[in-house]
């Protein structure tokens, strides 16, 4: 992608340079697997100390968003919230999209409003670049493994081009034009919040009822009650590991942003809203920077009992 010739090669390590912008419980391993596959990345974050590991792989550091671009043909950005991404692509003083070549591409993979996602790509097009919205679902274990979901929206034929470098990452599904991989992932999280509800119940249902929470998860997996979340999340549940591999404070920001999509497009969701409300008092009690499956700490308050208990049975 560094010149007119490359512009029609299939993209490689050769050719193409890339930046990377967020090095979070996501970023970090995503980054790493783009090191690996042999691709020359610099990198920005907030807090350079999280770029570390990525900086010894080999990874160069740029101190704003706008220098990374200036060094890169495509640029990717897993952030935490939209004004972030905001900030990092569109800023007119530091924003990548200002220092950003003709040619070049802007893959954000935040989960992000559907309008600031055609809103990048209106202001990339005017600035003879091109936008990809790409948000993921896989949590961190996906991230990990290179075996994430990544929701394609933007022009097809760039979306077909970039595919063998997003495929480092996991596997790529076009959605549509701007701002549908966003609408894709938000309807995502719609389907994980209600499935999260009803695994935390479960588990409160079972424990109430005297069953071995184990032996009950186990029993359950291989049923129609199986799910993702389930593999993910239920021992962890179990054990007390909250530790975050997708944040509540990010989750309530991707539910909020559902509820505002919902009532542009006049749905009543409830089990949407009710799970909203259940992690918003998760971080009332100052537990944002846990992980999803803590809910099940806000469906035991709701029912004065704890798994702890039962798990040591």
């Amino acid at each position: 992608m560094a010149s007119a010739a490359a512009a029609v090669e299939p993209i490689s390590p050769s050719n193409t340079k890339l930046g990377w912008i967020g090095t979070g419980v996501m970023g970090r391993s995503m980054c790493s697997h783009l090191l690996k596959a042999g691709y020359a990345v610099t990198i920005f974050t907030r807090t350079q100390s999280k770029a570390e590991s990525l900086l010894s792989m080999g990874a160069q550091w740029a101190d704003s968003p706008k220098s990374l671009a200036s060094q890169s043909d495509v640029i990717f950005s897993i952030v935490g919230y939209p004004s972030d991404v905001r900030h990092v692509f569109l800023d007119p003083t530091s924003g990548a999209l200002a220092g950003l070549r003709p040619g070049g591409v802007v893959i954000d993979m935040t989960t992000s409003d559907p309008s600031l996602a055609v809103e990048i790509h209106s202001a990339a097009t005017t600035a003879g670049c091109s936008s990809v919205d790409a948000p993921v679902s896989g949590g961190d274990r996906g991230a990990r493994l290179a075996a994430l979901s990544i929701f394609a929206g933007g022009d097809e034929t760039l979306v077909t081009r970039l595919t063998p470098l997003l495929s480092n990452l996991g596997r790529v599904y076009y959605m549509g034009g701007p701002g549908k991989g966003q609408f894709c992932k938000l309807a995502n999280q719609v389907t994980i919040a209600s499935t999260m509800v009803g695994l935390c119940e479960g588990l409160i249902y079972a424990h109430k009822a005297g069953l071995d929470l184990s032996n009950y998860l186990n029993a359950i997996s291989t049923g129609a009650a199986g799910s993702k979340s389930l593999e993910l999340y239920g021992s962890r549940i179990l054990s007390r590991d909250f530790e975050a591999g997708f944040y509540v404070n990010h989750f309530v920001k991707d539910l909020g942003i559902c509820l505002r999509e919902c009532q542009n497009m006049g749905l009543a969701l409830p089990g949407l809203a009710l799970a909203q409300q259940l992690y918003v008092s998760l971080k009332a009690h100052g537990e944002g920077d846990l992980g999803t499956q803590a809910l099940v700490l806000a469906l035991e308050r709701l029912n004065n009992v704890s798994l702890v208990s039962a798990d040591k049975k």
